[in-house]
């Protein structure tokens, strides 16, 4: 039972993707926008994917003349939680602010590090997306996804995973649900991490580690530099920034997954304000500036605005809910 209730929440979040990609384009006559400038509250320090994802967004928005301008403010804390905190409490105050955040807040909040979740937020959009990629050193034996899971499914314990996340993070949760979908057994992942992604691609070209799981952008320049080897991206289709990579799904294993990265705003924003946010998002994609960010960055458009963001993310958190109980995280 288990088995057929995950294969159908795969295909709704890969509906839900599949949705996203074809809207990245859409059109925005429907709503003109009327934002002047916009401040960034960004849960985490300077340099991470949620500073470039709000910067960057910043930056296209302002240069392409959406808006006028753009402001940012780092609030480290909690894993994201002191400035999800912030903006609730703060939130009459909060109505020229977005907040960048992204996965993590629907696993931090399923695990209770923060009393919040994402429907405490106004929903503003889904903007960006960073696929998972499992890797192996370029002397590898593994030649594809498929060898990994034979030698699995002979003895898990000599297939080690690495991955730049705590046990039970994204990096974990990813390899299990490749694993799941090959008809493992995905409580058997021998799962390590490291606290630095040149630690991780060190034990990997070491053979300390079998794999790695990691974001589809990070293995692109691995793979390009002839360092590694992509065994599978977990995307819909082959990717063109690098369409070498296979995909779970054309080797067979029914599994999507993406790390999004999106904007929320402050509980009880106005209804013409949040439309006016989703409108200036949605012309930031036929922009140039937006373009250079894009693919400066190594970026996914995955354009998921308002109710079609609540659907990505509660399909999202049906699947993420599961495999953590599966694998004795709840």
């Amino acid at each position: 039972m288990f088995q057929r209730n995950k294969i159908t929440r795969r295909h709704l979040l890969g509906l839900a993707l599949a949705s996203s990609v074809g809207l990245t384009m859409a059109s925005t006559s429907a709503f003109s926008s009327d934002i002047d400038s916009i401040h960034f509250l960004i849960p985490g320090g300077a340099g991470g994917g949620w500073d470039g994802t709000a910067r960057g967004t910043g930056e296209a928005l302002s240069k392409s003349g959406i808006i006028k301008s753009a402001s940012y403010e780092n609030m480290s804390g909690g894993g994201g939680g002191k400035a999800i905190g912030y903006l609730i409490e703060n939130a009459a105050s909060n109505h020229g602010t977005l907040m960048v955040n992204s996965t993590p807040i629907v696993i931090r909040s399923l695990v209770g590090r923060f009393p919040h979740n994402f429907r405490d937020l106004t929903m503003i959009a889904g903007t960006i997306g960073d696929y998972g990629a499992i890797i192996t050193g370029k002397d590898s034996p593994y030649k594809d996804f498929k060898d990994l899971v034979a030698a699995y499914k002979k003895n898990p314990r000599n297939v080690s995973i690495g991955g730049g996340s705590v046990p039970g993070g994204m990096d974990h949760l990813v390899a299990a649900m490749a694993f799941q979908g090959a008809g493992a057994d995905p409580t058997k992942v021998k799962y390590i991490p490291f606290d630095a992604g040149g630690k991780l691609n060190a034990s990997i070209l070491s053979g300390e580690v079998a794999a790695g799981s990691t974001g589809f952008s990070e293995a692109i320049a691995l793979a390009q530099s002839g360092e590694m080897r992509i065994l599978a991206v977990t995307s819909d289709k082959r990717v063109p920034a690098f369409d070498k990579a296979p995909t779970l799904k054309e080797q067979g294993i029914d599994v999507t997954f993406v790390n999004w990265r999106g904007f929320f705003g402050a509980p009880g924003l106005p209804d013409s304000k949040a439309k006016a946010y989703r409108a200036a998002i949605a012309k930031m994609y036929d922009t140039p500036e937006w373009e250079a960010v894009r693919s400066r960055n190594g970026w996914v458009n995955i354009h998921n605005p308002g109710d079609k963001f609540i659907a990505f993310l509660e399909a999202q958190e049906t699947i993420i809910k599961d495999l953590m109980t599966k694998l004795g995280f709840l």
